[in-house]
């Protein structure tokens, strides 16, 4: 039986490791330690493909031979990146400003093997159409779920499906963090079987 390459996941989020698993196939994860600060007039999608690359890269870099996924995630808002809110109080101001909005949740999705130089990258958008809600259903849900690390603080696979009222996706694991359809496809071409034996 052919021996499978190594795989790595370039995240410390449980959502993504979860995600992963679900394939069936064995892999390692690593944290990345980069910047994620948006650089002076980066647009949503430039910042969405230069995090999801640099992840990978911090990863491969360390790993040559093995084949490293780097994803990240950037909630835009009328061309305005809305990231991780980090504490209660970002968090109700940006669910409060996306009220009756629709916003565009960017995934990005990078494999990156380092030793065959060969590097692939995919953005998975989802269209999320939020209610209009008061304040003290926000407060309760923020208080109940502690979106705080999600970007955006709509926790979808949780309570935060409370908050929508429309999700228009190609791949339901995208809004989650980790687009497995287009992620599927990518690990195919290059080798990997899935399920594997």
């Amino acid at each position: 039986m052919k021996e499978l390459p190594e795989l790595i996941l370039a995240s410390s989020s449980k959502y993504r490791k979860e995600l992963l698993g679900r394939l069936g196939i064995p892999f390692t994860t690593a944290s990345p330690s980069i910047d994620e600060t948006p650089l002076d007039g980066e647009t949503t999608d430039a910042l969405i493909e230069r995090l999801s690359q640099q992840k990978a890269a911090v990863i491969a870099d360390q790993f040559p031979q093995a084949w490293v996924i780097g994803s990240d995630q950037v909630a835009d808002l009328n061309g305005v990146a809305i990231g991780k809110p980090g504490t209660h109080a970002k968090a109700l101001a940006q669910l409060k400003m996306m009220q009756g909005k629709t916003v565009v949740f960017k995934t990005g999705l990078c494999l990156m093997n380092q030793a065959s130089q060969r590097k692939v990258y995919v953005c998975v958008p989802t269209d999320v159409s939020f209610h209009e809600l008061d304040e003290p259903t926000l407060e309760n849900y923020l208080h109940i779920e502690k979106p705080y690390d999600c970007a955006g603080s709509a926790k979808s696979e949780g309570m935060g499906i409370i908050l929508l009222s429309n999700i228009k996706s190609n791949d339901p694991t995208a809004l989650i963090g980790l687009p497995l359809i287009a992620l599927t496809g990518l690990l195919r071409s290059v080798g990997f079987l899935i399920p594997s034996n």
